[in-house]
């Protein structure tokens, strides 16, 4: 072959080359086309999942508002009856996880992420049209099934778009935390100002958000994969071999345990209900309670800034030394919160809170490095969706537990109660997370 490259002569050999450069050149500004149209969709798709976190995170704070409104006029709610309507949207979206994670497998995930947020829309807007108990459930089992639809199927998209491209992956993953962020902050912020505003009319305002994030994710997640039915099967089960899964699953039931502890809304109430105990936190807002959204937002913007940190560091940590960082920091906000909430100077509230601030931007790098971690152990491949339905599924779970803690400690302890759990739950996650440092170097190895 050599020498008949040689025989060929300069003239023949630079023919091909002086091709070559022709026909690669046509296909460059197509090649980076392909890129942009390709990253905006990505845009989009993130951006139709923040709007229907906001339309979720908007309905959870007008349910929370809307009921304490109920009870501090005579009607016979408390924080058990709220703590229990958040496991009820946490139990619905247990059960569609799975299911529709497999079935984003089997077919393409763009169907099922539109079918969720029209799910939403109509949950929202049934429970603003009466004041039935029976369509309060109705209503939230309804919302948790359509964010069932929309959550696995997604992580799945983004896990084929990234597939091959590890720096990508912790932005995209750090970017779809930052989604559920904006669902917190600027959901709550819309929440508490919707309902000082329009009242019970603002249930339609947040159906609307669900169709506009429809649309966002219809056009946003165009072309996404899928592997048939027979391959979703098989990726299930094989998803559920994998060691990393297994390794990280009582971990994560402990994390989303604590979310759901502090984002149901047992907290909204126990912020704006007439206090019960002298506790700084209990019943805070009572007073003002459209504040609710503004205090969710301060939060979401600390929270926000800690994600946006991680998405450059974590590509250089193994994933399971990220988890720990950020399970240390867990327990550090637990002490600060304890602190702040028995702490009757006005002055000191600052400096406590400036310490809280410092601490949760540490600890936002939990769910990023968790789900990275996850991508990476399955990768674009049949099972990604299963994978992310079993994800969903550990999430519902923790988050149906944690409601219901919450329920039970916040009618006991208050505030107190929800900083006490969490701080177990920590320590326990602390604990595990030890089992997932074989996992964590295989991993950093095969990114590196």
């Amino acid at each position: 072959m050599m020498c008949q490259d040689c025989q060929s002569g300069p003239a023949l050999v630079a023919q091909p080359m002086s091709n070559a450069r022709r026909t690669a050149e046509p296909d460059q500004p197509d090649a980076h086309a392909r890129r942009r149209q390709s990253t905006a969709r990505l845009t989009l798709a993130l951006a139709g999942n923040a709007l229907q976190r906001i339309a979720s995170g908007a309905s959870a704070v007008l349910i929370g508002l809307y009921l304490a409104d109920l009870a501090n006029h005579g009607a016979t709610i408390g924080a058990a009856m709220v703590g229990t309507l958040g496991a009820v949207s946490f139990a619905a979206e247990l059960a569609g996880a799975v299911p529709l994670g497999i079935a984003s497998d089997a077919v393409a995930p763009r169907a099922l992420m539109v079918a969720g947020s029209l799910l939403g829309a109509v949950a929202a807007q049934l429970f603003g049209m009466t004041g039935l108990v029976s369509i309060f459930f109705l209503s939230r089992a309804m919302e948790g099934l359509g964010a069932a639809a929309v959550t696995p199927p997604l992580l799945a998209h983004l896990t084929d778009v990234t597939d091959q491209n590890a720096g990508l992956r912790a932005k995209a993953m750090s970017y779809f935390e930052l989604s559920l962020l904006a669902g917190l902050a600027l959901g709550g912020l819309a929440g508490g100002e919707l309902w000082r505003r329009a009242g019970t009319e603002s249930f339609a305002l947040v159906a609307v958000m669900y169709v506009l994030s429809a649309a966002l994710l219809y056009f946003g997640a165009e072309g996404s994969q899928s592997h048939g039915k027979n391959q979703a099967i098989a990726g299930f089960f094989r998803a559920l071999r994998q060691p990393s899964l297994q390794r990280l699953a009582p971990v994560w039931l402990c994390v989303n345990t604590i979310v759901g502890l502090w984002l149901g809304p047992t907290l909204i109430f126990l912020l704006t209900h007439n206090p019960q105990s002298r506790q700084f936190l209990d019943g805070v807002l009572a007073d003002h309670p459209g504040r609710v959204g503004w205090v969710l937002l301060a939060y979401s913007v600390v929270f926000g800034v800690g994600v946006t940190v991680w998405s450059f560091v974590l590509p250089g940590l193994t994933k399971a030394s990220a988890l720990r960082i950020t399970l240390l920091a867990m327990l550090l906000v637990c002490g600060e919160f304890f602190w702040l909430n028995h702490t009757t100077a006005e002055s000191a509230h600052w400096i406590i809170g400036a310490l809280i601030a410092i601490s949760i931007m540490v600890e936002s790098g939990f769910t990023p490095a968790a789900l990275a971690l996850l991508a990476d152990a399955i990768g674009a491949q049949a099972g990604r969706g299963a994978a992310m339905g079993i994800y969903s599924v550990l999430l519902s779970l923790g988050a149906i537990a944690g409601s219901l803690m919450a329920a039970a400690l916040g009618a006991k302890l208050a505030v107190d109660g929800l900083i006490l759990g969490t701080l177990a739950l920590a320590m326990i996650a602390l604990f595990l997370v030890r089992r997932l440092e074989p996992a964590g170097n295989i991993i950093a190895g095969e990114n590196a």
